[in-house]
């Protein structure tokens, strides 16, 4: 559809033009926006001979047009997904697609696939932006929506935040715009943060099953398998990764409502 090898899409990947979604088990797919501007890379590049720079360039503009084909789709106030809900607080602050990709490290390109369809965003990433908009994760998945006051979840019950981030589910223990954000993690094998992140407040985990790597400052790695606890300072970067063979699950509480 582009007139590219499959080689090319990868070194326009690894150029940075271009961030296909990628599926849990790494598969990379286009939807009709992105072939569209495959389309347009190839023609700068053979048509007009401009370098992967030049083209970076150039794409800017395109990324108002990129807007302008969502904004009829995404920006109904009722849809509750977490790239409509970027969108919409993006808009509302007055800020580009450009001017948030800039301030946070992701690109455009990420940054526009997610807003349309809710993915492409690592859980780190994620929370950048998230952070650069003035909100929270919890604030996104829709769980401070409920009332506050006494929450009580049966088992098996807990409401799930929407899929972001690939082999990543967190279930919601508490509801409500509470003090503690109450969340239980299920991490398929070699799920992780995709980096660091920090924030304020006060985390507490507790391993059920599996096993768990938590990285603080960079530099300080920590072991967690099931029966074990870990309390640490939320401002401190930390980072994390399931290192288990097979699905890892955990309690992760964080005090006050920051994560």
């Amino acid at each position: 559809m582009a007139g590219v090898s499959p080689s090319t899409l990868r070194l326009w990947e690894t150029q940075d033009l271009i961030q296909p979604i990628r599926t849990e088990t790494g598969q990379r797919l286009y939807d009709r926006i992105l072939v569209d501007r495959l389309k347009r890379i190839a023609w700068l590049r053979s048509e007009r001979g401009l370098n992967p720079a030049a083209i970076r360039e150039t794409l800017r503009e395109i990324s108002a047009e990129i807007e302008e084909d969502a904004s009829d789709v995404d920006d109904d106030a009722a849809d509750i997904r977490p790239g409509s809900r970027i969108r919409r607080l993006r808009r509302d602050a007055s800020k580009t697609l450009e001017s948030v990709a800039q301030a946070t490290g992701v690109s455009v390109s990420q940054l526009s696939t997610f807003e349309r369809t809710s993915q492409g965003l690592s859980f780190t990433a994620l929370h950048e932006v998230a952070r650069h908009l003035g909100t929270t994760l919890a604030s996104l998945s829709g769980q401070e929506e409920g009332r506050g006051g006494e929450s009580l979840i049966r088992d098996g019950k807990w409401p799930s935040w929407p899929t972001t981030s690939s082999g990543v589910a967190v279930q919601v223990l508490a509801e409500g715009r509470n003090q503690m954000e109450c969340n239980r993690f299920q991490l398929a094998p070699g799920a992780s943060s995709e980096g660091a992140y920090q924030h304020e407040g006060e985390e507490f985990i507790h391993m059920l099953a599996g096993s768990l790597e938590i990285i603080l400052d960079g530099d300080k790695f920590f072991e967690l398998h099931a029966g074990d606890s870990f309390y640490f300072e939320s401002r401190r970067p930390h980072s994390w990764r399931n290192i288990s063979s097979g699905e890892t699950v955990l309690i992760w509480i964080n005090t006050p409502a920051t994560f």
